[in-house]
């Protein structure tokens, strides 16, 4: 599996300005990069944006192939969704929604392209504390977040192992040699994590 195909991607030690901008601005600049097409829904805002946003990956040492790759799913998912307002003659929406996703992509790859895991957790926990008066626990969401991470680029890759094991055995319109590896990886995957958050007093341990 290529990390870098996956959603968010893999960070990589580098030396452009994004990389040492402090992780409080790169959330800001997250979300003034996504906002504005979210909220007025214009399509050729939506172009300039992902213009910008992508323009800001490359200016920033990460290469236009490394920061397009989202992985084959997600362009599947945008290409399907521009497709069906197409065909429903909504050119305009056929821009926007798949646009404004792949905005929201482009500019969350931003922080996890630059910006180590560990860094992004702990500043998003500190923005969390005020949480901690209604209840909320600033390290078990960091914590989720954390799992979320690093679960859906392993998932993807389970799908695409099982697709290139059934390639290779001459089944690629078997969909139990697809989905079977993939829901016997993800129940195995599921198992060590808890039992991983159980070692460290994260989880909770039921008795029968």
């Amino acid at each position: 599996m290529n990390v870098d195909a996956s959603l968010l991607g893999l960070y990589r030690p580098g030396g452009g300005w994004l990389f040492r901008v402090s992780i409080g601005w790169k959330y800001l600049l997250m979300l003034v990069l996504t906002l504005p097409p979210l909220i007025l829904l214009w399509w050729p805002l939506t172009v300039g944006f992902n213009v910008v946003t992508l323009a800001c990956l490359v200016s920033s040492g990460i290469d236009v192939r490394r920061a397009v790759r989202i992985g084959w799913f997600m362009w599947c998912l945008l290409g399907t969704l521009a497709a069906y307002h197409l065909i429903t003659l909504n050119p305009a929406a056929a821009v926007i929604q798949p646009g404004n996703i792949l905005v929201a992509v482009f500019a969350a790859r931003l922080l996890t392209l630059s910006t180590p895991t560990p860094e992004l957790l702990d500043a998003l926990q500190r923005a969390l504390q005020p949480l901690r008066f209604v209840g909320v626990s600033p390290l078990r969401v960091a914590l989720t977040i954390a799992l979320m991470i690093r679960s859906i680029p392993y998932l993807i890759g389970l799908f695409d192992d099982a697709r290139d094991a059934a390639r290779a055995r001459g089944a690629e319109r078997n969909v139990v040699a697809h989905l079977l590896p993939v829901v016997l990886g993800a129940v195995a995957y599921s198992e060590r994590t808890g039992e991983a958050l159980i070692a460290r007093g994260l989880g909770e341990q039921h008795s029968g």
